[in-house]
């Protein structure tokens, strides 16, 4: 058995709209490998399966190359699919047990899929979930969509007392009111001790600190999270596919980036 090293990068730093020099890339993934490659399994490995994931999702989760590949353009594509008998496939992928993060600034840059039904994410796990479970270990919701919403991306904390429908969350719709599908756009969160802050485009729309959670609720977000990405299927928030929606869907990812906060490392 081959045992994985875990890679933790402890950052340090507070939230703030995104400075020249302030921000010391640490760890990333311009998925610049050949068209057709799997990504690089030293950086990330699979959730592999069906079940509902707790959501009611229709997708089954693949490894296999038609659901996500490098495309030899330096983007990763995870496919969303409904095969001949109706099923769906996707991916779903995770740093988990290969990089960890704590604080700093995260980023993807990403073109997202369109339709009914699709749901695409990208987010975080607390690296103790096999201990602590959810949503005792934390989730910091990068970015979400939900296709019936096809201009407004949200970005969610949940930990225990503020989880699933009542985490907490906040939205942010595009001013032109065009698709987010429509174009890459940036999706990130920048992450202190005491403050999570989210983006769109170098835009900030919301921070959350440990005093705007329900009253006696903890704050879970003071140690190593992992990162994920993925394309799930229907589900109890988007809703089912319809006749509207078109397959195959694809989220095209151009770049993963991990910042460490420089200013914080001078003082």
């Amino acid at each position: 058995m081959i045992r994985h090293l875990a890679v933790f990068l402890l950052l340090v730093g507070g939230p703030s709209i995104c400075s020249a020099g302030r921000w010391r890339l640490i760890w990333n993934d311009e998925f610049d490998g050949p068209a057709g490659a799997a990504p690089d399994p030293t950086k990330w490995r699979y959730d592999l399966g069906a079940g509902g994931w707790g959501n009611h999702e229709l997708e089954t989760y693949t490894n296999r190359p038609a659901n996500v590949h490098q495309d030899g353009q330096g983007h990763l594509i995870i496919s969303a699919i409904r095969n001949a008998s109706g099923n769906y496939t996707s991916s779903r992928l995770k740093t988990q047990d290969r990089v960890a993060v704590q604080y700093g600034r995260i980023a993807a840059r990403m073109k997202i899929p369109r339709g009914q039904g699709l749901w695409p994410a990208f987010w975080m796990l607390g690296s103790d979930v096999q201990k602590d479970r959810w949503p005792g270990c934390g989730e910091i919701d990068v970015m979400e969509n939900v296709g019936k919403e096809p201009g407004i991306v949200h970005g969610t904390l949940h930990g225990p007392g503020y989880s699933g429908a009542k985490g907490i969350s906040a939205s942010f719709e595009l001013p032109s009111k065009a698709a987010l599908a429509d174009d890459y756009h940036v999706y990130a969160v920048e992450w202190s001790p005491q403050k999570i802050a989210f983006f769109l485009d170098e835009h900030p729309y919301a921070t959350v600190t440990p005093a705007t959670l329900p009253e006696n609720a903890k704050w879970v977000f003071n140690h190593p999270f992992f990162l994920l990405l993925n394309v799930a299927i229907g589900g109890e928030w988007p809703g089912n596919p319809d006749p509207s929606t078109v397959f195959p869907q694809e989220l095209t990812v151009d770049w993963v980036r991990v910042f460490r906060d420089s200013s914080a490392d001078a003082q």
